[in-house]
């Protein structure tokens, strides 16, 4: 047995060498690129640089800075409205949606397509096509007015209290449907018996979804969590071309100050360390996935 075990390691090491090799490319362009861009965005967001780097540190200065501006605070608050409701509102709307289409409803796949298809387009197009949606002048406005009722009023990308709320409207229609189409993945793998049994013991539908299918789908909930919670976190598209964050600064989100410190202002340093903050929250999100979804495989 002994003498069979170092034969053994040289043939695990080069056992799919052909794979490994083809790795290596990525591998550096993970190491050089993602997590040298991290550490140097870091480092450099201590530092006074402005329109160049410079390693002329300043300490926790620029975050100082950041959190005084009222600018960045507003950000703030409207990136958590807007994810608190995206996650709310893409997971309810995409499971319902996915629960009707497990019905074999027919023509499924034609509904399937038209609810995907907004997930197709860039967030560019989207914002621009519910720009006029919201308009006053000839939108959902408009077309109520001409109904007959005058008074009529629904103008949410021109109201600063409200302008947030026209935004997720937005990344709803586009979103939902990538959520349904995995929720509708995740219940098409419940086996078929569990349905029977539940039909059988005579558990409303309802309470079959919510105490036995729900808990079963624990994977696809919080792989879609993470995937609806990156994509809010780097919202930036969808508000430009919107509103350019406006009226005034009340649809700022932290993407946008990032980009306007950093190429229009020429502050570097305050932009990276609003990029920090950003990347720390990313970091929350990510880190207990991560560990929700590979420590308990690898404890088990």
């Amino acid at each position: 047995m002994r003498s069979d075990a170092p034969a053994g390691r040289p043939n695990q090491l080069f056992r799919n060498l052909n794979s490994k090799i083809a790795l290596i490319p990525m591998m550096l362009v993970a190491l050089v690129v993602f997590l040298g861009g991290t550490v140097w965005t870091v480092v450099y967001s201590f530092t006074n640089s402005k329109l160049l780097p410079r390693l002329k540190f300043v300490g926790l200065e620029q975050y100082e800075r950041l959190w005084d501006a009222p600018r960045w605070i507003i950000s703030i608050q409207n990136l958590a409205i807007y994810g608190i409701l995206s996650l709310i509102f893409s997971l309810v709307i995409g499971f319902v949606l996915a629960a009707l289409m497990d019905q074999k409803i027919r023509f499924e796949n034609t509904f399937r397509t038209i609810f995907l298809y907004p997930f197709a387009l860039s967030f560019i197009v989207t914002g621009l096509v519910w720009q006029w949606v919201l308009n006053p002048e000839y939108g959902v406005q408009f077309i109520v007015r001409s109904l007959g009722f005058t008074s009529f009023q629904f103008d949410p990308l021109y109201n600063a209290d409200i302008v947030i709320y026209g935004i997720l409207i937005a990344g709803l229609w586009q979103g939902t449907g990538l959520v349904m189409c995995l929720m509708l993945a995740g219940l098409r793998g419940i086996d078929e018996d569990i349905w029977k049994a539940a039909r059988v013991d005579g558990i409303p539908m309802w309470r079959t979804y919510i105490f036995i299918i729900i808990p079963m789908m624990r994977p696809v909930f919080i792989t879609t969590l993470v995937l609806i919670a990156s994509s809010i976190v780097k919202v930036y598209d969808l508000v430009v071309a919107q509103t350019s964050g406006g009226p005034g600064i009340a649809s700022e989100v932290p993407a946008k100050y990032v980009y306007d410190y950093m190429f229009q202002a020429q502050n570097l340093g305050q932009g990276f360390a609003a990029s920090t903050m950003m990347l720390i929250t990313v970091a929350i999100i990510v880190i207990p996935w991560a560990y929700l979804e590979f420590g308990g495989k690898k404890r088990g």
